[in-house]
Parts: C-alpha cells; structure tokens; sequence
C-alpha cells in the first residue's frame, strides 16, 4: 500500500516518542551512564529494534517514513530501497512494500566467499536508492553503505533514519551530499518524558544537560571527549 495522507511533523515526532516510551525502547539513566560504541558515556539509550516486534506501531512508524519521503522528497525520486545489515534490512523491506518498490540490502562488507557479494539483491548501475536505517548518530554507519552502494554504481541522494540522535549536527550528510530525513529525535523523547512525568526532575535535567553538550558530560562521567564523525 502506498501512503498518501501528511501527518504534521510535529504530531509524527510526538507519536513515534510516546510508541518508543510505551513499548520501554528508551532508557534513561544518569546515575550509571550507558557506554556507547564510540566509547562516549551517555545517560540515553534507544532500541528501535523493538518496534518490529509490535505490527500497529510498525506499520504507522513505516506509514510516517512514507509521508516524510513523499512530501520533502518527492514521489518518484527512487528506483529501490536499501537496508544495510542488519538493522536497516527489515525496515527497508517494510517501506520498500509501503512505497512499491524493490529493496535490496548491503553488508557492512563483502561475504568473502562466493561471489564476494556486499549488496544483495538486483540494483541495476544508476539506480537512485534510497538507504534507510533505524537510527543514526552522526552518519558514519549510514555512510559505509552509501559509499557501497555508490561504488556499485547506484545514485545515492537521500537516507532516511527513524530515529535521528539530532545532537551532533548534519555535517557528515553535507559534505557527502545527501539530504538526511527523519521522524523523531531525542528532544521529542525528551518532550514526552516531561510531559508525562516519566523520570525525576534531576534525570531530566542531566538528560538535556547531555543534549546541549554531549561530549562534555561523557567526559564528565568517564567516557570519550571526542567523536570521529
């Protein structure tokens, strides 16, 4: 089913907040940050994996990522969608059903056997793809599947996150010339929270104290004070 109808931006972030805190995809903790993967200390964590587990939520998150694209894309701006490993793959397949189109997927390399393959599917040389991932940082992932897809021949303009951290800023998307979209961020989480009483006044205070600076508080509290973007 393709997806015509153009919630207000503002009514999708608050929706996909109020799904991640009612299915527990958030997790606030100040006391005991959490270590990312970059080695940077955070008070926030965020599983959007857990949204494939619950069919309503699914099906209106992937119905808010076809609007998205629809309206500030365009509605014939791409051949096939593509989902890099592995987290990308199940939603690619969902949106790709949303909009009509092909899907493939893209490992993080190539298999090392066989054909030696690192995009899976058929993406003919020039195809205009449309990469998706559950949530991005700052674009570094994002990206190792774009610069395949690329190498491959395919035309790579635009990315789509679910969920965008939002608190590094879009430079790693400037300069490799493609225009990120997005549902939700932090702050949206962060509204809901607040409006719902979710936690504390200190939690939520130190929450956005990591907002406004996050590699300062990870410093504060044992992690890295740099971030290779």
């Amino acid at each position: 089913m393709i997806q015509t109808a153009f919630p207000d931006r503002a009514l999708m972030a608050e929706l996909v907040a109020k799904m991640l805190w009612e299915i527990k995809a958030v997790h606030f903790n100040a006391a005991q940050p959490y270590k990312l993967s970059s080695g940077m200390a955070s008070p926030v964590y965020i599983d959007c994996r857990k949204l494939l587990s619950y069919p309503r939520i699914r099906s209106t998150v992937m119905d808010f990522a076809a609007s998205t694209l629809l309206r500030d894309a365009g509605f014939e701006k791409f051949d096939c969608i593509a989902g890099g490993e592995t987290a990308g793959i199940p939603f690619a397949a969902l949106l790709a059903d949303r909009l009509g189109l092909p899907m493939i997927y893209v490992r993080k390399q190539p298999k090392g056997h066989g054909r030696n393959a690192q995009i899976e599917g058929h993406m003919p040389e020039g195809s205009r793809v449309l990469v998706i991932e559950d949530l991005t940082t700052a674009g570094g992932s994002m990206f190792k599947f774009i610069d395949a897809i690329r190498a491959a021949g395919g035309i790579v303009d635009h990315g789509i996150a679910l969920f965008f951290y939002g608190i590094f800023g879009d430079q790693r998307f400037v300069d490799g010339k493609v225009r990120l979209h997005h549902i939700a961020t932090w702050r949206s989480v962060l509204a809901v929270a607040r409006a719902e009483k979710l936690f504390d006044d200190k939690t939520l205070a130190e929450v956005e104290a990591f907002l406004d600076a996050p590699l300062a508080w990870s410093a504060r509290n044992g992690g890295v004070s740099e971030l290779s973007l």
